[in-house]
């Protein structure tokens, strides 16, 4: 039976048949630290633990909650310390490089090559993958964060008759919800989601030369200049649109409101959609998918990796080195690249796969991000440190909630305050 239809087989049995991994004695053990904890996002990382124990191998998760990864990176650090890492963690680019400067990771150089990944992938996101020339880590997808997420029907019954292209028209359909009696933008009050609001709206008031020369090359003219504070301004507008009642929600509950009616709109990465797939609703019927208003032909991105850790000396064992090696392989197997972006929202990061077995949703965000890596687009999310470390995350975190949550605070002064924080981090 070929790889694929062991897939097939064991997506639509598993509800009738266990899997009896007790039977036979375990090959051996891969942990891994992540959090994929959501309705769609638990069904995906399931999708991978069914494979590894069909193979015969024993899967150890370690799922911590959390949508912006903060816990399972504290998590991942404490068992770092001890000396006690996992198998793998899902883990960030920038900090893929980090990790490999403490010598934590291991080289899959071998399940590389076996497979040729260096065809296989992209050549920006096989470096990435990358330390010192080594892959040590493996890519699962591609999400597209300058997404907003949009209920038809409420924006009909609203009164809203398109989906906003502009800020402007952003502004006037909130209004009309608001009006309505709807939250207009679901929004939980976490600092990751401030940031993705915040992040979305550099992309569409500075584009996306203005977005490097804040976030990678951290330009003082840049952040200090009018243009940022316009970014505020709009951000202090918008957050008046927002879910009055979303503080401290997490971001699936904050999706919910969206597909049960309660809400018009979502400001959201590509995962929002494994809920409304959890929810058995379908693209362009019940929800729609647009760019972020203003930050059409512009591609945000950020990408799940399951960085590969050296064992600590207890579990350095042929037979949990082949589970770890078996986890990077089957990850990048077309097979599974499909049945996990489908139930994650996101899109493959192999090349050239047949798109026409995902959404509309997933085909436009697959064209954007061909179109936009031809013309020099593609944004790596600073919300979630693709073009960041995480201290730096961390830094321009604290001045986006500080000022959503300061009403005096001065659109004009917050670019210079980010600037120092972001100095300091780094």
């Amino acid at each position: 039976m070929t790889r694929i239809n062991r897939i097939a087989a064991m997506v639509s049995l598993a509800t009738l048949f266990p899997l009896a991994s007790h039977a036979a004695e375990s090959k051996g053990t891969v942990e891994v630290v992540h959090y994929w904890t959501s309705g769609g996002e638990a069904k995906s990382v399931d999708v991978l633990k069914k494979i590894i124990e069909k193979d015969g191998f024993t899967w150890q998760d370690s799922a911590v909650a959390g949508g912006g990864g903060s816990a399972a990176m504290t998590v991942l650090k404490t068992r770092a310390v001890s000396g006690n890492p996992p198998s793998a963690a899902q883990i960030k680019a920038p900090d893929i490089q980090e990790w490999g400067k403490l010598d934590l990771l291991t080289s899959i150089d071998g399940v590389a090559k076996a497979n040729n990944w260096d065809s296989l992938l992209p050549k920006a996101v096989a470096d990435i993958m990358k330390y010192e020339g080594h892959y040590v880590a493996v890519p699962v997808n591609i999400h597209r964060i300058n997404w907003l997420w949009l209920n038809p029907s409420v924006l009909q019954e609203a009164g809203v008759t398109q989906a906003p292209a502009t800020l402007e028209e952003l502004y006037a359909a909130g209004d009309k919800l608001k009006a309505a009696g709807f939250i207009a933008i679901a929004h939980g009050g976490q600092a990751w989601q401030d940031t993705t609001i915040f992040e979305n709206l550099v992309l569409s008031i500075m584009g996306v030369q203005g977005f490097r020369k804040a976030f990678i090359d951290v330009d003082e003219a840049t952040l200090e200049g009018p243009q940022m504070a316009d970014v505020f301004i709009a951000l202090r507008k918008l957050q008046s649109y927002l879910d009055p009642d979303g503080n401290g929600q997490d971001w699936n509950l904050e999706t919910a409101k969206v597909i049960n009616g309660k809400a018009g709109m979502q400001i959201m990465g590509d995962w929002a959609k494994s809920e409304w797939t959890a929810a058995g609703k379908q693209a362009d019927v019940d929800y729609q998918c647009v760019p972020f208003p203003g930050s059409q032909g512009v591609y945000s991105y950020t990408i799940d990796s399951l960085a590969m850790f050296k064992l600590a000396t207890k579990k350095d064992n042929p037979g949990n080195i082949a589970a770890r090696d078996a986890l990077a392989m089957v990850a990048l197997e077309p097979e599974f690249q499909y049945v996990f972006n489908q139930n994650k929202g996101s899109i493959p990061v192999i090349k050239g796969l047949d798109m026409t077995r995902f959404d509309s949703c997933a085909q436009a965000s697959a064209k954007d991000f061909a179109s936009a890596e031809n013309t020099d687009s593609l944004a790596p999310s600073m919300a979630f440190n693709m073009s960041t470390s995480q201290a730096v995350q961390g830094a321009v975190f604290d001045v986006v909630t500080h000022f959503m949550n300061d009403k005096q605070a001065d659109p004009a002064k917050a670019g210079k305050r980010m600037l120092a924080a972001i100095r300091a981090a780094q």
